[in-house]
């Protein structure tokens, strides 16, 4: 009887949890292949930024969580080495699985890296070019390690091949974090989430800001601020509030037109921005989804590492400021703003592809097994 594959599937952040519950749900139907391993890092151990994903995406209990908490990044990658190193030893795992770009993720993949486990990256390839940014870093590492890549966009195959991947290991599967929008979508319009700030549908703006480049010094971020409050003369805005920017302005819940909330659940926060006319945002997750949505989004950066939702999608870059905001946003209010179109493969299968990739890859082995031992008995 054959032995099933125990994958650690690596979480830390909000984005990665939105990423890993469609592949989780996708390995468990096939027990007879796969046995998943959720290793939650607590890289983000805020409840409002963690403990509210599981419960809205039905997303198993961790098997292993390796509480690394607060600290800065370098702190973080130390810690987080130390932890998953012992785990792995542990735990013996036959594949490591890893999405995005965050800290977690580049030091789970120096970690399976020494330890020679095969590393799969959920969302390879992205690039921003711009090494300022630490997810760059992460992405870049993350791939120079890893040994199948999945794909989420077109410029991810063209990047990874320049950098000297095999095309046999680069697999264009779509976007996972889609397959969760689409699967909660109606849950999270049903719930309305415009109306707690007496605001009617399509009638107000959504922001989103937590990039060390917009919010870490306080002087800028209260620009930032001043800057938006004008741009919601023209459109009311929700600001929920990420931690981080938190910690460099306190917010009053209410400036002017614009409102201030502590952050939202997924679903909270989907019907939201499902409901708004416009996102301004630095997210690069928000880019997505709303290029999914169809809402326009402007986001306050030079440079987006996801280039197929400015030149399919509903994406404007606008730079470091909001100045260039107003413009768009009058040609959004007066419907004159682009439409975008729906970017090849983000049709909700993309988790359903990655497991056919895996569970290929078992048999392939098993096959190779076997052949070996046929051969072994002559």
């Amino acid at each position: 009887m054959k032995r099933r594959e125990k994958i650690a599937c690596v979480a830390g952040a909000r984005p990665n949890f939105i990423k890993i519950a469609p592949i989780m749900m996708e390995l468990e139907k096939h027990p007879d292949l796969f046995e998943p391993t959720l290793v939650h890092t607590g890289q983000h151990y805020d409840d409002k930024l963690s403990n509210v994903f599981f419960e809205q995406l039905n997303i198993p209990r961790p098997d292993h969580h390796l509480a690394v908490g607060v600290g800065n990044p370098a702190e973080q990658t130390g810690e987080l080495i130390q932890r998953f190193d012992k785990l792995c030893l542990e735990e013996k795992f036959d594949r490591v699985l890893l999405v995005g770009d965050v800290t977690s993720t580049l030091a789970c993949a120096i970690v399976a890296a020494k330890r020679l486990i095969p590393t799969d990256h959920v969302e390879a390839g992205l690039r921003s070019f711009d090494r300022t940014m630490p997810e760059e870093i992460n992405r870049i590492v993350t791939d120079s390690l890893a040994d199948t890549f999945f794909v989420t966009e077109p410029s991810g195959v063209k990047n990874l091949i320049e950098e000297g991947h095999a095309e046999k290991d680069i697999h264009f599967v779509g976007n996972v974090m889609i397959d969760t929008l689409r699967i909660y979508l109606n849950s999270a319009m049903s719930l309305e989430a415009w109306k707690q700030f007496r605001l009617p549908r399509k009638g107000y703006g959504v922001v989103t800001l937590h990039r060390p480049s917009n919010v870490d010094d306080p002087t800028q971020l209260r620009q930032r601020v001043a800057l938006l409050r004008e741009i919601s003369r023209q459109l009311p805005l929700v600001f929920p509030v990420h931690p981080r920017t938190r910690a460099h302005l306190d917010f009053p819940s209410r400036n002017g037109r614009m409102q201030f909330c502590e952050p939202l659940g997924y679903l909270e926060f989907i019907g939201l921005m499902e409901g708004a006319r416009v996102v301004i945002t630095d997210s690069g997750g928000v880019q997505e989804e709303t290029t999914a949505l169809g809402i326009p989004c402007l986001t306050l950066r030079v440079n987006t590492e996801r280039p197929i939702t400015v030149e399919w999608g509903t994406n404007t870059l606008v730079g470091d400021g909001v100045e260039g905001a107003g413009s768009l946003i009058s040609e959004i209010l007066e419907g004159k703003y682009k439409k975008g179109t729906q970017p090849p493969l983000w049709d909700g299968k993309a988790s359903q592809r990655i497991v056919a990739i895996l569970a290929e890859k078992i048999l392939r082995q098993e096959k190779r097994r076997r052949n070996a031992n046929s051969g072994s008995d002559h």
